[in-house]
Parts: C-alpha cells; sequence; structure tokens
C-alpha cells in the first residue's frame, strides 16, 4: 500500500480514503500522509509477526509428529493401494475410485504419491500401467 501511495506522490496525486474511522484521509497533506505510513507500517508489522509465529509453530510440530492443520483426508493410503491392486485385477478405475467416492483424477493424483507397487521391478510407472489395464489411451495418444 505504501509503494502504492509513493507512486502516487510521484505522478502529483494523492490518495484520498473516504471511510476511515469517520474522517477523510487524504495523503496529499503532510499529516495524514505520516498517519497513514504509520497505519501501513503496523499492518506490515502484525502482518510478519503472525507469518513468524505460524512457521515457529510448524517448525515444531513437523519434526515432533503432530498434525498441521489443513483438510483431513477422506481415503487413506492403504485404501489408494487396495484400489491399485483392483485396478490390476482388471477392474475399471472410474468404477472403483466412485465406489470409493473420489474421481479418476484425485486417484491418479493420490497414486502418484505413494510412488510404486510393490510388484513393479521393471520400472513400469503406475500411471502407465493403469492406463493399459484400464483399457483406456495412454497420455500419448490423446494428443
Amino acid at each position: 500500500m505504501l509503494a502504492f501511495a509513493e507512486k502516487l506522490r510521484c505522478r502529483g496525486a494523492g490518495l484520498r480514503v473516504l471511510n476511515l474511522g469517520g474522517g477523510d484521509v487524504d495523503t496529499a497533506t503532510p499529516m495524514w500522509s505520516m498517519l497513514f505510513t504509520i497505519m501501513a507500517a503496523l499492518g506490515q508489522t502484525e502482518h510478519e509477526i503472525k507469518r513468524e509465529r505460524v512457521v515457529d509453530s510448524i517448525a515444531k510440530r513437523r519434526p515432533a509428529g503432530k498434525d498441521l492443520g489443513g483438510r483431513p483426508r477422506i481415503v487413506t493410503d492403504s485404501q489408494i493401494r487396495n484400489v491399485r491392486r483392483l485396478i490390476g485385477r482388471g477392474e475399471k478405475v472410474a468404477d472403483v475410485s466412485l465406489d470409493l467416492g473420489m474421481s479418476r483424477a484425485t486417484f491418479y493424483r493420490r497414486s502418484r504419491t505413494l510412488g510404486r507397487l510393490p510388484d513393479q521391478s521393471d520400472g513400469a510407472t503406475l500411471t502407465s500401467d493403469v492406463h493399459i489395464l484400464a483399457g483406456s489411451r495412454t497420455p500419448a495418444s490423446n494428443a
């Protein structure tokens, strides 16, 4: 906000706030320019303090293995592994993932984070195996 006010000042204009505490704030005047700068500095300081607290909390909680918050996962990693086994046996990706209440895209994304299947030792990737097993086109043939 200060940078914006400075750009306006360089062009010979000022910033006028109409709804701040009952009175107009016009940064073209020296007094209001100083007060605006102080308010912006206090806002920036408050933001930095909050950020520091969040970073500190994460740094303490992560090594302790505590929850960092965020959206809880509805489908567990073991359920994803079970879906991968079913797909390996010939089930369709869309059917199995919908039975779990997730889209195919979510299944593929979660599968990628889990890595290879335990029996994949020949270097084949999960994505290419799933496309072949599901009977769908491979990503290269979609173009």
